[in-house]
């Protein structure tokens, strides 16, 4: 629990874009890791990368990310800001790392609704089974369908693990029909106590990892991740101007 703590304190809200790797023939410049591993007692990173800016380095641990200066005394928090590009590559880089995350998951540990017709855009949502506005957002389940909307949900039962909301969480996973569960769990009906080999705890932890605080959050395919209940048609329209930025940058030479 002590390394858990100091890991999210050193590394919360930490990102920066690598730089172009080196040329095959030059062996890549490492930063001295020895003072951050001994503060996070041995942990290793997932992985090292020059950043954008010469001398600072890219450190990514448990999913987390921070700077390092290539002696390895200083670890730097914060947004990197591209004032060119008037971009904020940190969140462009959270959203990479929470894109995978999500990526590995796969549909078959999600409670999915998909609309009828065409998927226009996947969501993938954090919730708990008690909250109100996840509560209120998934009584609308059937007009963010509409809307071509396809939500994936994965738990985070926001008062931690053993929790009255993480056992139904686990009841609703072990269900027969977890759609059906689902529905009923988020009307306050009560839902037949099971257990089973489930995802929760995987996920609850993963949530954690990549930064959620509360219930709904709501991943978007970037990886982007908005924090809160966002309408139906809101949502819609949201994503459609999302999906014109990236047309657009793509289209741009």
């Amino acid at each position: 629990m002590h390394k858990t703590l100091l890991i999210a304190a050193v590394l919360f809200s930490a990102s920066a874009l690598a730089a172009d790797p080196a040329p095959a023939s030059e062996a890549p410049k490492q930063p001295d890791l020895s003072k951050l591993q001994a503060a996070l007692e041995g942990e290793k990173p997932d992985s090292i990368a020059p950043s954008a800016i010469p001398g600072l380095y890219e450190v990514v641990i448990g999913g987390q990310v921070l700077y390092l200066s290539e002696d390895g005394r200083f670890a730097i928090q914060g947004d990197m800001l591209d004032l060119n590009g008037q971009a904020n590559l940190t969140d462009k880089r959270r959203g990479e790392l929470r894109g995978k995350a999500i990526q590995t998951i796969g549909e078959n540990n999600m409670i999915v609704f998909g609309p009828e017709g065409p998927v226009k855009n996947t969501i993938t949502v954090f919730t708990d089974i008690d909250c109100g506005y996840c509560r209120k957002m998934h009584s609308q389940i059937a007009e963010y369908n509409k809307e071509g909307i396809k939500i994936r949900y994965l738990w985070f039962p926001r008062e931690g693990l053993g929790s009255e909301s993480y056992q139904k969480a686990v009841s609703v996973w072990c269900a027969q029909d977890r759609r059906e569960a689902m529905t009923k769990a988020k009307r306050g009906e009560s839902v037949e106590t099971k257990t089973c080999d489930n995802p929760v705890r995987a996920q609850y932890e993963l949530a954690q990892k990549l930064g959620v605080r509360g219930t709904p959050s709501l991943i978007l395919e970037s990886g982007e991740m908005l924090p809160g209940y966002v309408p139906p048609t809101q949502l819609a329209q949201l994503l459609a101007e999302y999906t014109d930025r990236k047309t657009q940058s793509a289209a741009k030479p």
